[in-house]
């Protein structure tokens, strides 16, 4: 017996599945000294009870055994638990032999006579392996927690209905809807629910892309095709090669982009600039659009062929002001959300002081609502935020936004024209969150003409 290594993990389970007695207690003996919780069996109906029960971390399954053999448990296994990590042993093991196992999942065979190092090399690997896949599954649990659907309206209910017909089908999405609606959320709830959620989810955000790189960003690009391209880069369509290419904004995208994405979309081929070699894709296209694409078309701005082509269902996300009773759910999750991950303080919230911010209207949207959730969470002054919190660090929207009441009082046209352009301008930095470059492409405005706009009327940002 060799001396007890490090190569254990706290609380791990294994099960032994022999019918010799001697490789069981040998096993077990082994095991139990290197620190893991063991269950033995004799046969292969008794192990595949023993696991529903003991639900082990690893299972040491021997191939040949009376009645039920080891690869045909190993089958009931993998039907049982997709994920069971499975060692086989085998006496006289043969390349058929360990070929069928690990076609039926098995992680690794040994021989017998068992060797105590190579066994507990191989638990340190399968191990490792183990808590890597555990890690990956937090991480990916976190990650679809920060893009939850948050909501039980009608309109939310109908669009998540949507989005679980469309998912599984091998359809392209158009998703429309405001700025700060959750566009992106649909795109990843229609991927983590398609066939396709283990393959990678690629964001590209075409408006935040200059027009001269983005097809560089798409196809990918060869070494020297452009001053900068010091390598060889593969483009997005690769990057998502077997999953999912959700195209954001795509109504901002150029003309030249526009064709080339069509014909990758009725070839499934990219070229990457500069290069010749053709390279065969397999990706599922999302796109998304804060703007009424048949206007665009109208105007000539974009193509109506990539139109039809990408709006195979649409997918409209409500605004907020559409949903409103969603609004405490949201709040109470973005201050757990806010609290947990980063790091501000945890407070509460009483019932007037969500019924003060359901009554606001949200121009930004979800987004808006976060970032006011977030500042409320961080400036109150209590271990509750209240009505009183949000008068004094929201308060309600200005005149300018409330609507024509304020505006009917202009005395002259000019002045109503002035109020009216002011109004807008100030709604709109809210909704993109008071990002000007953003604003100006949403208003089709040179950003320099935007700033003018911003200082002749005076525009900032409100402070707390």
């Amino acid at each position: 017996m060799t001396a007890a290594t490090d190569t254990s993990l706290p609380g791990r389970r294994i099960l032994v599945v022999d019918d010799e007695r001697g490789i069981r207690a040998a096993l077990g003996q082994l095991l139990e000294y290197e620190g893991y919780e063991v269950r033995t069996a004799e046969h292969a109906r008794q192990g595949l009870d023993v696991y529903k029960e003991f639900r082990p971390h690893l299972v040491f399954l021997d191939v040949k055994m009376p009645g039920m053999d080891g690869l045909e448990a190993l089958r009931h296994l993998r039907e049982q638990d997709p994920r069971a990590t499975v060692v086989m042993i085998s006496g006289h093991a043969t390349i058929q032999t360990a070929v069928e196992a690990t076609q039926l999942g098995a992680y690794d065979i040994l021989e017998k006579p068992l060797d105590t190092d190579r066994i507990l090399v191989l638990l340190r690997n399968a191990l490792a392996h183990l808590e890597l896949s555990e890690e990956n599954e937090r991480l990916r649990q976190h990650i679809d927690s920060r893009f939850e659907m948050v909501g039980q309206s009608f309109a939310l209910r109908a669009l998540q209905e949507r989005i679980a017909k469309v998912a599984g089908t091998p359809a392209r999405v158009l998703i429309s809807g405001e700025n700060g609606t959750g566009k992106e959320l649909v795109a990843r709830a229609v991927h983590r629910e398609s066939l396709r959620r283990d393959r990678p989810f690629v964001e590209v955000n075409c408006a935040a892309i200059p027009h001269e790189l983005i097809e560089s960003e798409l196809f990918g690009h060869m070494r020297g095709s452009f001053t900068g391209a010091v390598s060889d880069r593969a483009g997005k369509f690769e990057q998502a090669d077997g999953g999912t290419l959700f195209l954001d904004e795509i109504g901002d995208m150029s003309l030249s982009a526009q064709a080339k994405v069509l014909r990758v979309l009725q070839d499934n081929v990219v070229t990457r600039v500069g290069g010749s070699t053709p390279i065969q894709v397999d990706v599922r296209v999302l796109a998304a659009t804060n703007k009424k694409l048949e206007d665009e078309i109208a105007a000539g701005r974009f193509r109506e062929d990539l139109f039809y082509r990408l709006n195979v269902v649409p997918l409209h996300v409500p605004p907020l002001r559409e949903r409103k009773e969603d609004i405490p759910l949201l709040v109470v999750y973005f201050l757990q959300q806010l609290a947990e991950r980063e790091g501000a303080p945890s407070r509460g919230i009483t019932d007037e002081a969500l019924q003060r911010l359901q009554g606001l209207d949200w121009a930004g949207n979800v987004r808006e609502l976060r970032n006011t959730v977030e500042r409320l969470l961080i400036l109150a002054s209590g271990p509750s935020i209240t009505a009183t919190d949000v008068d004094r660090l929201v308060g309600r929207r200005p005149e300018d936004v409330a609507g024509l009441g304020a505006l009917v009082e202009c005395r002259t046209f000019e002045e109503f024209k002035s109020a009216a352009e002011r109004a807008f301008l100030l709604a709109k930095l809210r909704a993109s969150d008071w990002n000007v470059s953003e604003t100006a492409r949403a208003l089709e405005m040179p950003r320099s003409n935007l700033y003018k706009k911003i200082e002749r009327y005076g525009l900032e940002r409100e402070q707390a």
